[in-house]
């Protein structure tokens, strides 16, 4: 490995921390503050339930395609490179976002977004490994680096519901600037160049063929004002390059993602739970702000502090540590979060206003302590089953599996919703959210081994 990185300076460490924690920050904030400012910018766009999920899923979907390229380009050309010109990216995409005049053009800024996001956050993470080259500085630094993912996904919603509020749905795009030009400015100053010029090769043919299976099956489920034979078409065709893919990665030499590693049981079990985590908790999250303004009248500042019920036990599940043995913990946490989900059906059906809104909050505070019990251990699960010489292609593949299922449940639970102008219409979808959650704990059930063994726990802490 060509590293021309070096020991890090006394003073420095905590600076140089802050700034690649301020690019990882960006990423989940732009999510979370967004969902909030759905209801109005779709009221100023001319957008209907489908062309709101779209706000969202431009972005995942650019994302999910670029992190399967950031990865080797950040290793040939440069992690500090890298994150430099995902930050450029992100702040051309945020600009044109803020300037967006029309449902197309801030479609398309959204998915520059998640271009750049994609470099954005790869090239943070790699440069940790060169700034920090002891362990224990790196595991302090990722611990950090967690916590302020958290604190973006927690107070992204009120935050992007009061800037939405005082000043515009657009700010929340605008107020990347600062943070951008910040980064601009700091990151040559700060952190060295790190590349591996014979890292691993790129696979066009694997990135083109997954970015184009999730988009046909998300436009599919978004297209509702097309035919059932037309949509059942989009499906079938996604779902037919999706065999493709896999058949693909597993011919492919150098595969984008290496199905192997995810060939035995217990990581087909990771896969399944995160997939029915998106659908139970994050892509319904993404409709919670619809259903407050709908179902409960409440304005943009008041929905972004309520979803906070949802929002702020993130922070605390990364301090959970199990005890239970893996089957059982997350046929737990997924079961709460089915209960959540089951509680928002019960809001969404309920006639009665007081209902409604002891409903919505329990349901809300309930889905966010499921979310936050399952969703830090299963990245550690997956490093903790994964072989020590593929820890960092199991790490890759929980991402893009997060990204992939977080795209392709905004859409189904999107298809589901048919109109934004009742309360009873979100029934549908969350029951959706359920269905997805109450899987999980089947797949949880039947996949995951009844204890984990020592050597994995130590192997994953180690890690």
């Amino acid at each position: 490995m060509h590293d021309r990185s070096s020991q890090v300076a006394p003073h420095r460490p905590s600076l140089i921390t802050s700034v690649l924690g301020l690019g990882v920050f960006l990423i989940p904030f732009d999510v979370t503050a967004v969902v909030v400012a759905l209801p109005g910018i779709a009221g100023d766009l001319g957008f209907a339930a489908a062309g709101a999920a779209w706000v969202i899923d431009a972005y995942s979907l650019a994302l999910t395609g670029a992190l399967l390229a950031s990865g080797a380009l950040a290793d040939r050309f440069g992690r500090r490179c890298a994150m430099l010109a995902g930050n450029i990216v992100f702040l051309l995409g945020s600009i044109a976002c803020g300037a967006a005049t029309s449902g197309p053009l801030l479609l398309a800024a959204r998915a520059l977004q998640g271009i750049g996001a994609a470099f954005l956050i790869t090239g943070a993470i790699a440069l940790v490994a060169g700034a920090f080259p002891h362990q224990s500085q790196r595991a302090r630094v990722f611990g950090t680096i967690g916590v302020i993912s958290g604190v973006a996904m927690a107070l992204g919603p009120t935050l992007g519901g009061l800037l939405a509020a005082w000043c515009g749905w657009r700010w929340i795009f605008l107020a990347n600037i600062p943070f951008c030009l910040t980064l601009a400015l700091a990151v040559p100053r700060l952190i060295t160049e790190t590349n591996e010029p014979g890292g691993r090769p790129l696979d066009p043919v694997g990135i083109v063929l997954l970015t184009l299976a999730l988009g046909l099956a998300i436009d599919a489920l978004l297209r509702h004002d097309a035919s059932p034979i037309m949509r059942a078409t989009g499906l079938i065709a996604g779902v037919a390059t999706a065999f493709g893919f896999v058949r693909q990665q597993w011919r492919c030499l150098n595969p984008v993602l290496n199905p192997r590693v995810f060939a035995t049981a217990p990581m087909i079990g990771v896969g399944a739970s995160l997939t029915a985590l998106q659908f139970g908790y994050w892509a319904t999250l993404v409709y919670l702000p619809l259903f407050l303004s709908t179902g409960l009248h409440v304005s943009m500042e008041v929905a972004g502090v309520a979803l906070l019920a949802a929002t702020l036990p993130m922070l605390l599940g990364g301090r959970f540590v199990t005890r239970w043995g893996w089957r059982r913990f997350f046929m737990a946490a997924l079961g709460v979060v089915a209960s959540g989900d089951a509680l928002l059906v019960v809001a969404a059906l309920s006639a009665d206003a007081t209902m409604r809104s002891i409903a919505t909050s329990a349901g809300m505070l309930t889905i966010g302590i499921g979310a936050a019990l399952a969703n830090p251990q299963l990245g550690n699960v997956a490093l903790a089953l994964a072989p020590p010489a593929q820890a960092g292609m199991a790490s890759a593949m929980t991402m893009i599996v997060r990204q992939a299922g977080f795209a392709v449940s905004i859409a189904a639970l999107g298809a589901m919703l048919k109109t934004t102008d009742m309360a009873s219409a979100f029934a549908a979808p969350f029951i959706l959210a359920a269905v997805g959650a109450i899987a999980g704990v089947v797949g949880a059930a039947t996949l995951f081994p009844a204890a984990q063994t020592e050597m994995s726990e130590s192997r994953a802490e180690q890690r």
